[in-house]
């Protein structure tokens, strides 16, 4: 397969603000980490219980993209974790300023770059209809298309909007290329129209399967750690990438999805980059279908940027989040901090705060499980670092081995359901 123009962080910021007609800002910050520790915590909630068709083939966090635009369509390449059939695509306003009307929609299997593979190409529609207006902050899933797709499958959502656009809804840093065209191109398999590459996600923000050999799916709350930013561009290289790789091996009634739900930059407590944890944690994790288990990787932005300064403040902010989820009949657990000295907001004041928290997680018993990936990814020599062999070159977000070595940390058996 011939790999897709890959461009570089300041022709594809060029490219969002000719999209836009406008500047582009994005943001980027996270943290993470890896290690095989897995500590039983105290809530005893379903695990997983009966099996669950419809699951996420593939999600991401949506934010506000800027905008407008006007007549351009945007072919989304989004890669599926799991199998099934009978594919829904959700399409989001939630940041729109104005009612969106999406009047040609169209999925199909990626060939290279834009180009689709020969009659995989097929129309979505919303209530039989092919067009649909969307409210502002409101979001829509479309009717099954009644394809079947396979795991680690690169598909494309071509999406046309009718009119201006206002505030986009979308997701940066996707560590993927998408292209987009000048006018209504979406029902066009060939590439030769999408001559704009953009590194976004725009309006799509899942798609979801009917998978009865699955039995839920595993949702990764995080920041850019989990975003997987500094990752092989096109790769598919983040760390929920390699579980879901991992999680395929196992026997045909114990396949779980994974949806990846970080956002880089994100903080715990307050809102920046994209809406804070907590305030996106209804939509970005329990309205997830077939949600069964969470794994929560995030803060290093707060103690980074100087939003909390206090351990007991994310402490504070993390039994929150763990409460909602059980009260939704969730497990989830803990991922330690990984080390960020040498990062450019580090600090040893920053430091003592990240391994409070870090103590905490382990010790407490308050998630249901703990994964320790600053064990698995900090230097031996220097646990305030991350190994050299795992850091990105930032000595903040891990390399590709970083990242497969954070999923190598994923206990399988114990976040994966089994019923």
């Amino acid at each position: 397969m011939t790999r897709p123009i890959l461009i570089p962080a300041a022709a594809a910021t060029a490219a969002l603000a000719l999209l836009f007609g406008g500047a582009f800002v994005a943001s980027h910050s996270g943290a993470a980490s890896t290690t095989a520790a897995i500590s039983t915590g105290q809530y005893a909630g379903a695990p997983s219980t009966g099996p669950t068709r419809l699951v996420d083939a593939w999600a991401t966090a949506a934010t506000d993209l800027g905008g407008p635009y006007t007549d351009k369509t945007v072919r989304n390449i989004v890669h599926t974790s799991i199998a099934g059939s009978d594919v829904r695509v959700r399409l989001s306003n939630a940041f729109g300023t104005v009612p969106v009307t999406f009047d040609a929609v169209y999925l199909g299997t990626q060939s290279s770059g834009a180009a689709l593979v020969a009659g995989s190409n097929r129309e979505v529609t919303f209530g039989g209809s092919d067009s649909i207006t969307v409210p502002k902050g409101a979001e829509v899933l479309s009717d099954p298309v009644p394809v079947t797709v396979a795991a680690g499958t690169n598909l494309a959502v071509s999406v046309h909007v009718d009119g201006a656009t206002g505030e986009v809804t979308g997701h940066p840093d996707a560590q993927q290329d998408s292209y987009y065209s000048d006018g209504d191109t979406a029902a066009d398999p060939a590439a030769t129209s999408y001559v704009y590459p953009t590194t976004s996600w725009f309006f799509v923000d899942g798609l979801f399967v009917d998978s009865p050999g699955a039995c839920g799916a595993i949702v990764a709350l995080g920041d850019s750690i989990t975003d997987g930013y500094q990752s092989t561009p096109d790769a598919n290289h983040r760390w929920p990438d390699y579980l879901a790789d991992r999680l395929r091996q196992l026997p045909t009634p114990a396949r779980t999805a994974v949806a990846d739900e970080g956002i880089s930059g994100n903080e715990i407590t307050a809102d920046g980059a994209g809406v804070s944890a907590q305030a996106r944690l209804d939509h970005d994790v329990l309205a997830q279908p077939g949600a069964r288990t969470v794994i929560f990787l995030e803060g290093i932005n707060d103690i980074g940027n100087g939003v909390v300064t206090s351990a007991a403040q994310l402490i504070s902010a993390d039994e929150q989040i763990i409460a909602r989820v059980h009260a939704d009949g969730l497990r989830i657990f803990g991922g330690t901090l990984l080390p960020f000295s040498g990062a450019g907001y580090y600090s040893p004041r920053k430091e003592t705060i990240r391994e409070v928290l870090n103590t905490w997680i382990r010790t407490s018993g308050a998630f249901d499980g703990v994964i320790d990936f600053d064990a698995s990814l900090r230097d031996p020599a220097n646990p305030t670092q991350l190994l050299a062999a795992y850091d990105s070159g930032d000595h903040l977000h891990p390399n590709d081995a970083g990242y497969q070595a954070m999923a190598n940390t994923v206990n399988l058996n114990a976040v994966r359901c089994t019923a």
